[in-house]
């Protein structure tokens, strides 16, 4: 790549990240990762507390599934009780249906016991969605899923909560609508929560935050094409190109990346 093409490229950064929000999910997961002060307002908002411990929050972490789909994680955080929380954002309506609620609930259970424990050891946990959109239409703030007895109305208790946070929702009296205000926010001067405007602001005006970000976008835009060349890959494949070595050849890609490709096909 050229110089002049990298200063293309630095140009569409930077000017991208002038537009983000948090409502972006690959900022989203940059903004919150390692931030437990952050991590604590969003999920004492969310869940209606004001005594929320985190002690381990990380961003934009994908879940590896050996025998299926996996599934990347805008925000994993654990608390003192060791209760786990997933949240994402979803810009479109389709990523937050109910059956990806039911896929995320049941990964984030998955990875939680190793081989013998008990199931009584497993943790509670909650799979929050933050939407740009009222998803479940019923104009309020906050949709709370839990597993329930119908014949009794009696919560089943099994420490699984699916919550949607409608980030449509526009109310400034309301702690959940002063957060959602800030998640649409493009200037860290218009946001309300003071923690979370230092950050952006940090990622979007600091030498240090927009260096890190370029990185990020830099990635991003290598794992896109990284993931663009695998479909060529299995594709060749799948029209009887059976030859690691060429396809390899064909797609800029090693033999081992058209073997990941063509496995992950497969499984």
């Amino acid at each position: 790549m050229d110089m002049d093409e990298k200063q293309r490229l630095r140009e569409e950064d930077l000017q991208r990240l002038r537009g983000l929000r948090l409502m972006d999910d690959d900022f989203l997961g940059v903004v919150f990762d390692g931030n437990i002060e952050a991590t604590e307002l969003l999920l004492n908002i969310i869940l209606g507390r004001n005594d929320m411990a985190v002690t381990q929050v990380v961003g934009q972490r994908e879940i590896k599934n050996p025998n299926g789909r996996s599934v990347r994680l805008d925000i994993r955080a654990v608390d003192s009780e060791s209760k786990q929380y997933d949240i994402e954002v979803q810009r479109e309506d389709r990523g937050a249906g109910v059956q990806r609620a039911r896929f995320n609930s049941s990964m984030l259970d998955t990875r939680m016991l190793k081989p013998g424990e008990k199931f009584s050891k497993l943790a509670e946990g909650y799979v929050i969605f933050i939407t740009e959109n009222d998803v479940l239409g019923k104009d309020l703030s906050l949709y709370h899923i839990d597993h329930v007895i119908k014949e009794t109305n009696e919560l089943f208790g099994d420490g699984s909560h699916i919550i949607y946070v409608n980030g449509a929702y526009q109310n400034d009296e309301d702690p959940v609508g002063k957060l959602m205000h800030d998640f649409r926010c493009i200037d860290a001067d218009d946001m309300n929560y003071s923690v979370l405007a230092d950050r952006v602001r940090y990622f979007k005006e600091s030498e240090g935050g927009i260096e890190t970000m370029c990185r990020v976008m830099e990635e991003m835009r290598d794992e896109t094409k990284m993931q663009e060349r695998k479909k060529i890959a299995v594709s060749l494949w799948n029209e009887g190109i059976q030859d690691v070595e060429l396809i390899a050849r064909s797609t800029e890609l090693s033999s081992e990346e058209v073997g990941e490709a063509i496995g992950i096909k497969s499984a």
